[in-house]
């Protein structure tokens, strides 16, 4: 697959709204909680309709970034892509708390070429070269979007959760890896830094493949940012906020979108 549309699926994924029919892009680990040292977890990356199914296509995972309990970035191993997921695993070789983050920055672009309306997404640097000359009434989008996952090995910590200052980032009050069932959790979403007021935040639990409903369910940060979540039945649940400003970086781009999305797993209380 071609650069572009390796950016294009996740960017594809990650800018479209929660509903039961959306594509969402996500991570799995198969575990975010284990015991002792020297232990392993594999992930699953992908692209679905339903939560955790794969059904539509694979996550690709050319921005991986898996940050250890020391803030290190680890390599990932045995990465794979496949017809309809990709999968890798991390070794957690010390004891802590990995975030495990796919990460992108691009552009998008709607113009129109001889009368006829056209879009482009990919990289920045090759906007020039692909968007022809004389294109007409054109508009150009940053889209800035983070997509997380947490497993801790043994005690947990919180030196890999610290934000970056850029974009649309989550910080953990809850710890991501102390969840249970029919507690709340408590969160904080930041833009570059400073508190993401008055933003729409989208929960949703896995397994909806086996249920009537959805459930999924919305909250909205405070002044500080601040939301909490109370979990309703253990599982694997994904978060998803969006904004808009026109703060964007590429001099072309009047407006910047930003994504964020998580998987956290559920205990029973």
């Amino acid at each position: 697959m071609k650069p572009l549309l390796k950016w294009s699926t996740l960017a594809l994924a990650l800018a479209l709204p929660v509903s039961a029919h959306a594509h969402r892009a996500w991570l799995l680990p198969s575990a975010t909680v284990l015991s002792g040292n020297d232990a392993w977890v594999s992930v699953d990356a992908a692209v679905s309709n339903g939560l955790f199914n794969f059904e539509h296509q694979p996550l690709r995972l050319d921005n991986l970034v898996v940050t250890a309990p020391d803030g290190s970035t680890v390599n990932p191993q045995n990465p794979s892509t496949g017809k309809y997921r990709s999968t890798f695993d991390v070794h957690l070789a010390n004891p802590g708390t990995y975030k495990l983050a796919v990460v992108s920055d691009g552009v998008s672009a709607s113009y129109k070429d001889k009368g006829e309306r056209k879009r482009w997404r990919g990289k920045a640097e090759n906007l020039a070269s692909e968007i022809p000359a004389g294109a007409e009434d054109l508009k150009v989008t940053q889209n800035l979007r983070r997509l997380e996952t947490f497993v801790t090995a043994g005690k947990p910590n919180d030196v890999a959760l610290k934000p970056s200052g850029q974009g649309l980032e989550l910080i953990p009050v809850t710890h991501p890896n102390d969840l249970f069932a029919k507690s709340t959790a408590t969160f904080i979403l930041h833009i570059d830094g400073t508190p993401a007021a008055d933003l729409k935040v989208a929960i949703a639990r896995g397994g909806e493949r086996y249920r009537t409903k959805p459930e999924e369910q919305t909250a909205t940060t405070d002044k500080d940012g601040k939301f909490a979540v109370t979990w309703a039945e253990p599982g694997m649940y994904w978060i998803e906020a969006e904004a808009t400003d026109g703060k964007a970086t590429v001099k072309e781009a009047k407006e910047r979108r930003l994504t964020y999305a998580a998987t956290f797993e559920v205990l029973p209380e």
